[in-house]
Protein backbone atom coordinates (compact mmCIF):
# COMPACT_ATOMS: atom_id res chain seq x y z
CA UNK A 1 0.00 0.00 0.00
CA UNK A 2 1.73 3.76 -0.91
CA UNK A 3 1.10 5.14 2.57
CA UNK A 4 0.49 9.08 1.27
CA UNK A 5 -1.97 7.90 -1.61
CA UNK A 6 -4.22 5.78 0.36
CA UNK A 7 -3.89 8.43 3.23
CA UNK A 8 -4.85 11.52 0.99
CA UNK A 9 -7.88 9.52 0.04
CA UNK A 10 -9.12 8.36 3.82
CA UNK A 11 -8.83 12.33 4.11
CA UNK A 12 -11.06 13.04 1.50
CA UNK A 13 -13.64 9.85 2.70
CA UNK A 14 -13.50 11.09 6.53
CA UNK A 15 -13.55 15.20 5.50
CA UNK A 16 -12.21 15.46 8.77
CA UNK A 17 -11.04 13.28 11.73
CA UNK A 18 -12.83 15.09 14.36
CA UNK A 19 -16.68 16.15 15.07
CA UNK A 20 -18.47 17.34 17.80
CA UNK A 21 -20.81 14.80 19.53
CA UNK A 22 -23.33 15.99 22.58
CA UNK A 23 -23.51 14.43 25.95
CA UNK A 24 -26.84 15.95 26.42
CA UNK A 25 -30.00 14.52 24.85
CA UNK A 26 -32.58 16.86 23.39
CA UNK A 27 -35.50 15.21 22.39
CA UNK A 28 -38.41 16.60 24.42
CA UNK A 29 -39.14 20.36 25.36
CA UNK A 30 -38.45 19.72 29.08
CA UNK A 31 -34.47 18.60 27.70
CA UNK A 32 -34.83 21.90 25.47
CA UNK A 33 -35.37 23.67 28.56
CA UNK A 34 -32.27 21.93 31.05
CA UNK A 35 -29.76 21.77 28.97
CA UNK A 36 -30.42 25.53 27.27
CA UNK A 37 -32.58 28.52 28.03
CA UNK A 38 -33.96 28.64 30.66
CA UNK A 39 -32.54 26.10 33.15
CA UNK A 40 -28.65 27.06 31.87
CA UNK A 41 -28.75 30.41 33.71
CA UNK A 42 -28.41 28.62 36.84
CA UNK A 43 -24.49 26.78 35.84
CA UNK A 44 -24.01 30.39 34.55
CA UNK A 45 -24.78 32.11 37.45
CA UNK A 46 -22.48 29.35 39.70
CA UNK A 47 -19.98 29.98 37.80
CA UNK A 48 -19.85 33.32 37.37
CA UNK A 49 -19.91 33.30 41.68
CA UNK A 50 -16.69 30.85 41.43
CA UNK A 51 -15.36 30.28 38.11
CA UNK A 52 -13.34 27.27 39.22
CA UNK A 53 -16.76 25.54 38.74
CA UNK A 54 -15.93 25.67 35.18
CA UNK A 55 -14.57 22.67 35.87
CA UNK A 56 -17.19 20.85 37.33
CA UNK A 57 -20.22 22.48 35.23
CA UNK A 58 -18.77 22.29 31.28
CA UNK A 59 -16.40 19.84 29.74
CA UNK A 60 -13.38 22.26 30.34
CA UNK A 61 -12.14 19.89 32.86
CA UNK A 62 -11.47 17.40 29.26
CA UNK A 63 -11.47 19.62 26.89
CA UNK A 64 -7.21 20.66 25.50
CA UNK A 65 -6.41 23.20 22.78
CA UNK A 66 -3.90 21.88 20.20
CA UNK A 67 -2.66 25.26 19.12
CA UNK A 68 -0.15 25.89 15.58
CA UNK A 69 0.78 28.62 13.63
CA UNK A 70 1.77 26.32 10.92
CA UNK A 71 5.33 26.97 10.71
CA UNK A 72 6.77 23.84 11.45
CA UNK A 73 4.58 21.49 10.53
CA UNK A 74 6.22 17.31 10.77
CA UNK A 75 9.01 17.66 8.30
CA UNK A 76 7.36 20.25 5.51
CA UNK A 77 7.92 23.40 7.25
CA UNK A 78 6.29 26.49 7.43
CA UNK A 79 3.26 24.98 5.42
CA UNK A 80 0.48 27.58 6.93
CA UNK A 81 -2.11 27.01 9.71
CA UNK A 82 -4.47 25.76 7.14
CA UNK A 83 -2.40 23.38 5.76
CA UNK A 84 -1.20 22.40 9.36
CA UNK A 85 -4.61 21.49 10.34
CA UNK A 86 -4.91 17.42 9.33
CA UNK A 87 -1.70 17.04 11.37
CA UNK A 88 -3.97 18.88 14.30
CA UNK A 89 -7.04 17.01 14.01
CA UNK A 90 -4.68 13.87 13.85
CA UNK A 91 -3.85 14.72 17.04
CA UNK A 92 -7.01 15.99 18.39
CA UNK A 93 -7.93 11.78 17.41
CA UNK A 94 -5.34 10.85 19.06
CA UNK A 95 -5.75 12.45 22.57
CA UNK A 96 -9.59 11.08 21.84
CA UNK A 97 -8.58 7.86 20.96
CA UNK A 98 -5.66 6.70 23.36
CA UNK A 99 -6.52 8.86 26.42
CA UNK A 100 -10.44 10.11 26.68
CA UNK A 101 -9.59 13.56 26.37
CA UNK A 102 -11.54 15.45 23.95
CA UNK A 103 -9.39 18.10 21.97
CA UNK A 104 -9.70 21.17 19.66
CA UNK A 105 -7.52 22.23 16.52
CA UNK A 106 -6.96 25.91 16.44
CA UNK A 107 -4.87 26.86 13.68
CA UNK A 108 -3.55 30.85 13.86
CA UNK A 109 -2.70 32.57 10.95
CA UNK A 110 -0.13 34.45 12.20
CA UNK A 111 3.63 34.21 12.93
CA UNK A 112 3.65 37.06 15.74
CA UNK A 113 4.28 36.04 19.06
CA UNK A 114 2.77 38.74 20.88
CA UNK A 115 -0.45 38.08 18.97
CA UNK A 116 -0.17 34.26 19.44
CA UNK A 117 0.13 34.80 23.14
CA UNK A 118 -2.82 36.93 23.66
CA UNK A 119 -5.27 34.72 21.29
CA UNK A 120 -4.68 32.00 23.43
CA UNK A 121 -4.74 33.44 26.55
CA UNK A 122 -8.11 34.96 25.81
CA UNK A 123 -9.26 31.80 25.08
CA UNK A 124 -7.72 29.90 27.63
CA UNK A 125 -10.55 29.74 29.87
CA UNK A 126 -12.48 27.74 27.44
CA UNK A 127 -9.98 24.98 28.05
CA UNK A 128 -8.06 22.57 30.80
CA UNK A 129 -4.96 22.21 29.23
CA UNK A 130 -3.40 23.81 25.92
CA UNK A 131 -0.66 21.43 23.61
CA UNK A 132 1.51 23.90 21.64
CA UNK A 133 2.42 22.06 18.09
CA UNK A 134 4.56 22.59 15.19
CA UNK A 135 5.40 26.27 15.57
CA UNK A 136 9.35 26.88 14.83
CA UNK A 137 11.80 27.52 17.17
CA UNK A 138 12.99 29.80 18.92
CA UNK A 139 9.65 31.45 18.92
CA UNK A 140 8.10 27.98 20.48
CA UNK A 141 10.47 28.76 23.39
CA UNK A 142 9.03 32.21 24.10
CA UNK A 143 5.02 31.25 23.37
CA UNK A 144 5.29 28.40 25.62
CA UNK A 145 6.80 30.36 28.56
CA UNK A 146 4.63 33.54 28.52
CA UNK A 147 1.54 31.23 28.36
CA UNK A 148 2.76 29.29 31.49
CA UNK A 149 3.19 32.79 33.03
CA UNK A 150 -0.26 33.98 31.93
CA UNK A 151 -2.59 30.77 32.21
CA UNK A 152 -3.73 28.70 35.04
CA UNK A 153 -4.00 25.09 32.96
CA UNK A 154 -1.21 23.03 31.84
CA UNK A 155 0.83 24.48 28.66
CA UNK A 156 2.56 21.97 27.29
CA UNK A 157 4.33 21.82 23.67
CA UNK A 158 4.88 18.44 22.77
CA UNK A 159 7.36 18.71 20.08
CA UNK A 160 9.76 19.87 22.54
CA UNK A 161 9.06 17.71 25.69
CA UNK A 162 6.79 14.62 24.46
CA UNK A 163 9.66 14.23 21.93
CA UNK A 164 12.23 14.61 24.99
CA UNK A 165 9.66 11.87 27.39
CA UNK A 166 9.99 8.88 24.98
CA UNK A 167 13.60 9.46 23.75
CA UNK A 168 14.42 9.30 27.50
CA UNK A 169 12.29 6.32 28.32
CA UNK A 170 13.92 4.31 25.31
CA UNK A 171 17.71 5.51 26.55
CA UNK A 172 16.94 4.52 30.07
CA UNK A 173 16.38 0.85 29.02
CA UNK A 174 18.84 1.00 26.03
CA UNK A 175 21.36 1.56 28.29
CA UNK A 176 20.25 -1.13 30.54
CA UNK A 177 20.76 -3.36 27.51
CA UNK A 178 24.47 -2.94 26.68
CA UNK A 179 25.28 -1.86 30.65
CA UNK A 180 25.72 1.60 30.61
CA UNK A 181 24.00 3.92 32.76
CA UNK A 182 23.09 7.72 32.23
CA UNK A 183 25.51 9.78 34.41
CA UNK A 184 28.55 7.94 32.70
CA UNK A 185 27.46 7.78 29.11
CA UNK A 186 28.85 10.05 26.45
CA UNK A 187 25.42 11.18 24.99
CA UNK A 188 25.58 13.54 21.65
CA UNK A 189 22.43 15.23 20.30
CA UNK A 190 22.36 16.07 16.94
CA UNK A 191 19.63 19.27 15.91
CA UNK A 192 19.30 22.25 18.69
CA UNK A 193 16.02 23.11 17.69
CA UNK A 194 12.66 22.83 19.69
CA UNK A 195 13.09 19.06 20.10
CA UNK A 196 16.81 18.45 20.44
CA UNK A 197 16.94 21.10 23.37
CA UNK A 198 14.59 19.71 25.47
CA UNK A 199 15.89 16.10 24.91
CA UNK A 200 18.89 17.83 25.72
CA UNK A 201 17.72 19.31 29.29
CA UNK A 202 15.02 16.70 29.86
CA UNK A 203 18.22 14.04 30.10
CA UNK A 204 20.35 16.19 32.61
CA UNK A 205 17.60 16.41 34.84
CA UNK A 206 17.53 12.89 34.80
CA UNK A 207 21.00 12.80 35.62
CA UNK A 208 23.31 12.74 32.72
CA UNK A 209 26.36 14.35 33.21
CA UNK A 210 28.31 14.17 29.50
CA UNK A 211 25.67 15.79 26.91
CA UNK A 212 27.00 17.09 23.92
CA UNK A 213 24.83 19.01 21.32
CA UNK A 214 25.68 19.64 17.35
CA UNK A 215 23.68 21.07 14.96
CA UNK A 216 24.72 21.88 11.04
CA UNK A 217 27.33 24.37 12.00
CA UNK A 218 29.04 21.74 14.60
CA UNK A 219 29.63 21.52 18.12
CA UNK A 220 27.74 23.97 21.14
CA UNK A 221 30.14 25.07 23.08
CA UNK A 222 30.35 27.81 25.56
CA UNK A 223 32.21 30.95 24.33
CA UNK A 224 31.60 30.65 20.76
CA UNK A 225 30.25 34.17 19.75
CA UNK A 226 28.02 33.20 16.30
CA UNK A 227 25.95 31.12 18.92
CA UNK A 228 22.01 32.37 18.80
CA UNK A 229 21.12 33.61 22.65
CA UNK A 230 18.85 30.37 22.90
CA UNK A 231 21.90 28.04 21.93
CA UNK A 232 24.30 30.08 24.13
CA UNK A 233 22.13 29.16 26.92
CA UNK A 234 21.80 25.72 26.13
CA UNK A 235 25.91 25.26 25.51
CA UNK A 236 26.23 26.62 28.77
CA UNK A 237 24.78 23.84 30.38
CA UNK A 238 26.69 20.98 27.94
CA UNK A 239 29.74 20.12 26.23
CA UNK A 240 31.14 20.41 29.90
CA UNK A 241 34.94 19.52 28.18
CA UNK A 242 34.23 22.37 25.41
CA UNK A 243 34.47 19.78 22.50
CA UNK A 244 34.69 22.05 19.23
CA UNK A 245 34.23 20.29 15.62
CA UNK A 246 31.84 19.03 13.13
CA UNK A 247 29.74 15.78 14.42
CA UNK A 248 31.51 13.62 13.13
CA UNK A 249 34.53 14.54 16.07
CA UNK A 250 31.10 14.26 18.71
CA UNK A 251 30.51 11.02 17.98
CA UNK A 252 34.19 9.75 17.89
CA UNK A 253 33.80 7.76 21.33
CA UNK A 254 30.32 8.79 22.09
CA UNK A 255 28.29 6.05 23.99
CA UNK A 256 24.65 7.44 22.49
CA UNK A 257 23.67 9.59 19.65
CA UNK A 258 20.12 10.81 19.71
CA UNK A 259 19.52 12.70 15.55
CA UNK A 260 16.29 15.32 15.77
CA UNK A 261 18.07 16.68 12.64
CA UNK A 262 18.08 15.73 8.87
CA UNK A 263 18.47 13.06 6.75
CA UNK A 264 21.63 11.34 6.27
CA UNK A 265 23.85 13.18 8.08
CA UNK A 266 25.64 10.12 10.15
CA UNK A 267 27.42 8.13 7.70
CA UNK A 268 28.16 4.54 8.58
CA UNK A 269 32.02 5.62 9.85
CA UNK A 270 30.46 7.50 12.02
CA UNK A 271 28.48 4.87 13.36
CA UNK A 272 31.83 2.54 13.72
CA UNK A 273 34.21 5.38 15.17
CA UNK A 274 31.26 5.64 18.22
CA UNK A 275 32.17 3.38 21.60
CA UNK A 276 31.52 -0.63 21.80
CA UNK A 277 27.84 -1.01 22.84
CA UNK A 278 26.65 2.45 20.97
CA UNK A 279 23.12 3.11 21.28
CA UNK A 280 21.93 5.33 17.72
CA UNK A 281 18.92 6.84 17.65
CA UNK A 282 18.19 8.25 14.70
CA UNK A 283 14.77 10.09 14.36
CA UNK A 284 14.70 12.70 11.34
CA UNK A 285 11.09 11.15 9.48
CA UNK A 286 10.57 10.02 7.86
CA UNK A 287 13.95 9.65 6.50
CA UNK A 288 16.39 9.23 9.52
CA UNK A 289 20.01 10.24 10.20
CA UNK A 290 21.17 6.86 9.00
CA UNK A 291 19.22 3.94 8.57
CA UNK A 292 19.20 1.50 10.96
CA UNK A 293 20.16 -1.40 8.92
CA UNK A 294 23.16 0.67 8.12
CA UNK A 295 23.78 1.60 11.65
CA UNK A 296 23.59 -1.92 12.45
CA UNK A 297 26.06 -3.03 10.68
CA UNK A 298 28.22 -0.34 11.53
CA UNK A 299 28.61 -1.75 15.00
CA UNK A 300 24.99 0.15 16.86
CA UNK A 301 24.19 -2.62 19.43
CA UNK A 302 20.73 -0.24 19.94
CA UNK A 303 18.67 0.87 17.24
CA UNK A 304 15.34 3.12 17.72
CA UNK A 305 13.79 5.94 15.16
CA UNK A 306 10.38 7.38 15.09
CA UNK A 307 9.32 5.08 12.19
CA UNK A 308 6.91 2.60 12.50
CA UNK A 309 8.12 0.15 10.15
CA UNK A 310 11.20 -0.49 12.28
CA UNK A 311 11.65 -1.69 16.11
CA UNK A 312 11.97 0.63 19.04
CA UNK A 313 9.90 2.89 17.35
CA UNK A 314 9.91 6.22 19.54
CA UNK A 315 6.88 7.33 19.09
CA UNK A 316 5.30 10.99 20.89
CA UNK A 317 1.63 9.08 21.14
CA UNK A 318 3.64 7.33 24.42
CA UNK A 319 3.57 10.65 26.01
CA UNK A 320 0.96 13.42 25.45
CA UNK A 321 -2.14 11.38 25.71
CA UNK A 322 -1.10 10.28 29.78
CA UNK A 323 0.85 13.01 30.80
CA UNK A 324 -2.55 15.25 29.76
CA UNK A 325 -4.61 12.69 31.27
CA UNK A 326 -2.65 12.89 34.45
CA UNK A 327 -2.92 16.48 34.88
CA UNK A 328 -6.54 16.92 33.87
CA UNK A 329 -7.22 14.15 36.12
CA UNK A 330 -5.94 16.00 39.07
CA UNK A 331 -6.23 19.44 37.62
CA UNK A 332 -2.84 20.55 37.13
CA UNK A 333 -1.35 24.34 36.69
CA UNK A 334 0.90 23.07 35.11
CA UNK A 335 3.05 20.39 33.94
CA UNK A 336 6.15 20.79 35.36
CA UNK A 337 9.49 18.63 35.40
CA UNK A 338 9.28 16.59 37.97
CA UNK A 339 5.83 15.11 35.84
CA UNK A 340 8.05 14.92 33.07
CA UNK A 341 10.96 12.88 34.92
CA UNK A 342 7.99 10.85 36.24
CA UNK A 343 6.60 10.32 32.39
CA UNK A 344 9.94 8.87 31.51
CA UNK A 345 10.74 6.32 34.10
CA UNK A 346 6.90 5.08 34.40
CA UNK A 347 6.84 4.65 30.34
CA UNK A 348 10.84 2.95 30.97
CA UNK A 349 9.52 0.42 33.64
CA UNK A 350 6.91 -0.67 31.79
CA UNK A 351 9.44 -3.49 30.14
CA UNK A 352 10.58 -5.48 33.09
CA UNK A 353 14.09 -6.59 32.81
CA UNK A 354 13.10 -10.22 31.56
CA UNK A 355 11.55 -8.60 28.40
CA UNK A 356 14.41 -6.02 27.73
CA UNK A 357 16.35 -6.45 23.95
CA UNK A 358 18.16 -4.84 21.66
CA UNK A 359 15.36 -4.49 19.44
CA UNK A 360 12.70 -3.98 22.39
CA UNK A 361 13.72 -0.99 24.79
CA UNK A 362 10.22 0.85 24.47
CA UNK A 363 6.87 -0.66 24.08
CA UNK A 364 4.34 -0.36 21.32
CA UNK A 365 2.79 2.78 21.46
CA UNK A 366 -0.97 0.68 21.05
CA UNK A 367 0.04 -0.76 24.19
CA UNK A 368 -3.22 -0.19 26.27
CA UNK A 369 -1.17 -0.06 29.84
CA UNK A 370 0.60 3.35 28.62
CA UNK A 371 -2.11 5.95 29.02
CA UNK A 372 -2.80 4.69 32.90
CA UNK A 373 0.24 4.25 34.09
CA UNK A 374 1.95 7.47 32.65
CA UNK A 375 -1.02 9.28 33.69
CA UNK A 376 -0.71 8.00 36.76
CA UNK A 377 2.59 8.63 37.20
CA UNK A 378 1.83 12.14 36.40
CA UNK A 379 -0.63 12.57 38.89
CA UNK A 380 1.03 11.43 41.38
CA UNK A 381 4.18 13.75 40.58
CA UNK A 382 1.83 17.04 40.51
CA UNK A 383 0.31 16.01 43.64
CA UNK A 384 3.38 15.78 45.35
CA UNK A 385 4.97 19.26 44.00
CA UNK A 386 2.08 21.03 44.64
CA UNK A 387 0.49 21.61 40.70
CA UNK A 388 -2.49 19.76 41.29
CA UNK A 389 -5.65 21.54 42.35
CA UNK A 390 -7.18 18.00 43.39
Amino acid sequence: MDIREESLKRHYAWKGKIEVISRARIDTREELSLAYTPGVAEPCLAIRRDPELSFALTRRANLVAVVTDGTAVLGLGDIGPEAGMPVMEGKCALFKEFAGVDAFPLCIRSQDTDEIVRTVALLAGSFGGINLEDIAAPRCFEIERRLQELCDIPVFHDDQHGTAVVVAAALLNALRVVGKTLANAEIVVNGAGAAGSAIGRHLLRLGARHVTMADRFGILCEGDPSLSPAHAELAAVTNRSRRTGTLADALRGADVFIGVSAPGVVSAEMVASMAPGAVVFPMANPTPEILPDEALRAGAAVVGTGRSDYPNQINNVLAFPGIFRGALDCRARRINEEMKIAASRALADMLPPARLRRDNVIVSALDKRVVPAVAAAVAEAARRTGAARL
